[in-house]
């Protein structure tokens, strides 16, 4: 069964929010290659190049928990909406200094953290909206429909589009990114409205309350639990991309031309990740699932640190993928299915901020390892990391938990 059938299947509404996700995700997927390129053009100074992709990767932990206290407080849907028409021109804008020949590095930096900014808002409302539109059943599945969706627009489709758009014209992927945000934006308006949020306690602060899904997540074992492995993955799994190219070049001798099949080869481990996820979980049990999963990536990344050829590596690499898809499927959809509605975009919130916290750190000591002692170490220590996330989870994901 097709991602786009059984988004069907699960309903108006859910289809509805599928296609808004998979449109966004297309113009994500041609925005930020497209930021890269630019930037490359404009300056070969590679700090301020860096600067660009740290622009968009600090606001997910200087403002994730804020997102999530915002995602409990107003109409969801109606802010996604709003949300996607600030991407819309802000990205618009982006295009028109392009287009004039007036954006500097400046510019790009300020436009990838206002977007990331006014994505923590987004992803922590669009956590807690989903459980509103689908059976608690149909969570994980879903979930796992979801992520296919965004796979296939996003490196499928739209990753390997940014570049020849970019050879057009510079502001060609901006523009486009800006109507696949307006067109998100109608998308989610045309949902069904939900009913009204239940009033909160006067004279409670924002910070206060984003704190509280923070709280409810320490308290809670099992949520406690896949926010500490999540960390720990991301540790593993940013050293890993960190050193990939690297790694893939040397070790496993993929030919330079090849590097963008061996890449695809990635995504679309993923992607078959997210359309079984549902049926995992179906069959097994979330927390069993779980455990599965985290015991199957330990076994594929220690694979791929052995591999010493493209094909085993590859089909090793592609194997981690899906389960770090399944994993992403599966977590979302136990959190939304155990926490109450009114929590649910600080709790969601929390969680993303705990467990990206560690993938800077994970980048950050790639690079310094692999300087000193050879990126293959580096991948062979992201192994024996995730094993250590497997043993430490094993107990916390039983079924009785």
């Amino acid at each position: 069964m097709t991602a786009t059938a059984t988004a069907t299947a699960l309903g108006r509404d859910y289809r509805l929010l599928w296609s808004a996700a998979v449109s966004s995700r297309f113009g994500d997927a041609l925005r930020t290659p497209a930021l890269a390129l630019l930037a490359a053009a404009l300056t070969r100074d590679p700090r301020a190049i860096a600067a660009v992709t740290v622009a968009g990767q600090l606001p997910p932990l200087l403002f994730g928990l804020l997102g999530g206290a915002y995602a409990d407080r107003w109409d969801r849907r109606r802010t996604m909406a709003a949300v996607d028409g600030a991407r819309a021109v802000v990205v618009a804008a982006l295009a028109v200094l392009v287009a004039t020949g007036r954006a500097g590095v400046a510019a790009l930096a300020a436009a990838a953290f206002l977007l990331a900014t006014l994505g923590t808002l987004f992803d922590a409302s669009a956590f807690a909206l989903l459980p509103s539109l689908v059976s608690p059943a149909a969570l994980a599945t879903a979930n796992g429909r979801l992520q296919a969706g965004t796979a296939v627009a996003g490196g499928l489709l739209g990753t390997p589009l940014a570049g020849v758009l970019f050879a057009l014209a510079a502001s060609l992927p901006f523009a486009v990114d800006a109507l696949t945000f307006a067109l998100a934006a109608a998308l989610v308006l045309a949902l069904r409205p939900l009913p009204a949020a239940p009033p909160r306690p006067a004279g409670r602060g924002v910070w206060r309350e984003a704190w509280a899904g923070m709280r409810w997540v320490r308290r809670d074992r099992v949520l406690w639990g896949i926010a500490l492995a999540s960390a720990g993955s991301n540790l593993a799994i940013s050293g890993v991309m960190a050193v990939l190219v690297l790694y893939a070049l040397g070790a496993l001798r993929v030919p330079a031309q090849a590097y963008g099949l061996f890449a695809a080869g990635v995504v679309t481990g993923g992607l078959l990740g997210a359309l079984v996820a549902g049926r995992v979980a179906a069959r097994f049990g979330t927390l069993p699932a779980l455990r599965a999963v985290l015991l199957g990536q330990t076994v594929a990344l220690t694979g791929f640190a052995l591999a010493r050829g493209p094909v085993t590596g590859g089909v090793a690499l592609a194997a981690f993928a899906a389960g770090t898809t399944i994993w992403n499927s599966l977590w979302s959809a136990y959190g939304q299915g155990h926490v109450p509605a009114e929590l649910l975009g600080r709790v969601g919130a929390a969680q993303r901020v705990v467990g990206l916290a560690a993938a800077p750190l994970g980048a950050a000591l790639a690079g310094l390892a692999g300087e000193a002692y050879g990126v293959g170490p580096v991948v062979g220590a992201a192994a024996g990391v995730f094993a250590l996330v497997t043993v430490g989870a094993w107990g916390t994901f039983r079924s009785t938990a």
